[in-house]
């Protein structure tokens, strides 16, 4: 068995695809196909099967080999990260994901100070929603992930970084903002910007099923998955809308919105740090965590 086996072998089940695996791993599809040939002859079964003339499966081999090849590339990860401590070396990877809104607002400061520390880290950013932030932790395609710690699954380590709340948007001098407590049902008689009509936008969910259980007429002007976009819109005065917001944001004081509480409707949350349990830290990844929590950060050797 070979190493660049393993790779591409590892690279074809992530993508689903030996064109796509041939072009990350930097060689021909016939070469990566006999590859992988070899390695099945050596273990004397298949590790692929495909059904129809695009889509890919592993067979029960091949989820086996899946799980020995991750953990092998994961193991050599971790040496070579040793070896650089060993060597007083801070070099490495650090691979995060977050949703936009939180890498717009709250990550600029933490990343530029976390950059000036530790100038030899190869970061990678990756701007996804939060199911997805979610499942790239579980495979371990990132180091860390950034979602609200109620959509964390208990199988994974969430460390507590920043509160957030629901928030009733609505611009500034809107007639709802000269109440002391918005309900529902004055919520309804305007129009409203929501997330797409999908599962995983719980906000929406919640609303139409207290809207329709209250038996009111409610109008969703615009669908947008996007606080940003749905915040420009909302400024504009073409509808209100929810926010999940940090309080005291100097971003959001800038804006010319205002932000209701909701806590009568919904429980505040926290941003979290989203890990593996089985997940052991150099320091430099480490240092990103004291770095983010306000830590101080140990000086480079």
């Amino acid at each position: 068995m070979e190493w660049q086996q393993v790779i591409g072998f590892y690279q074809i089940a992530k993508l689903g695809s030996f064109t796509k695996a041939a072009e990350a791993t930097f060689r021909t599809q016939p070469a990566l196909s006999q590859q992988i040939k070899a390695l099945e002859e050596e273990l004397h079964c298949h590790l692929f099967e495909r059904i129809g003339k695009r889509k890919l499966m592993l067979t029960s081999a091949g989820e086996r080999f899946l799980t020995f090849a991750e953990s092998i590339l994961e193991n050599y990860d971790s040496l070579r990260e040793d070896l650089n401590e060993l060597k007083g070396s801070q070099k490495g990877r650090l691979k995060i994901a977050a949703p936009f809104t939180t890498l717009y607002h709250l990550f600029p400061d933490v990343l530029k100070q976390y950059s000036e520390h530790f100038p030899q880290v190869e970061l990678t950013i990756l701007d996804r929603s939060q199911q997805t932030v979610i499942q790239l932790v579980k495979s371990g395609d990132v180091d860390f992930g950034f979602t609200v710690e109620s959509e964390v699954p208990g199988d994974l380590a969430t460390l507590r970084w920043k509160k957030v709340e629901t928030a009733l948007m609505t611009p500034i001098g809107h007639p709802l903002a000269r109440g002391k407590r918005v309900t529902l049902r004055q919520i309804a008689k305007y129009p409203l910007i929501l997330p797409p009509k999908d599962l995983r936008f719980t906000c929406r969910r919640m609303l139409e099923e207290r809207f329709q259980k209250l038996g009111l007429h409610y109008q969703i002007v615009m669908e947008s998955s996007n606080v940003e976009l749905t915040s420009l819109y909302v400024e504009m005065g073409l509808g209100i809308s929810f926010a999940t917001v940090v309080r005291d944001l100097p971003a959001l004081r800038q804006r010319k919105l205002e932000f209701l509480p909701m806590d009568q409707l919904f429980k505040p949350d926290f941003i979290g740090v989203v890990m593996r349990k089985d997940k052991t830290l150099a320091s430099y990844k480490s240092s990103f965590i004291n770095i983010l929590l306000g830590k101080p950060v140990l000086p480079l050797s």
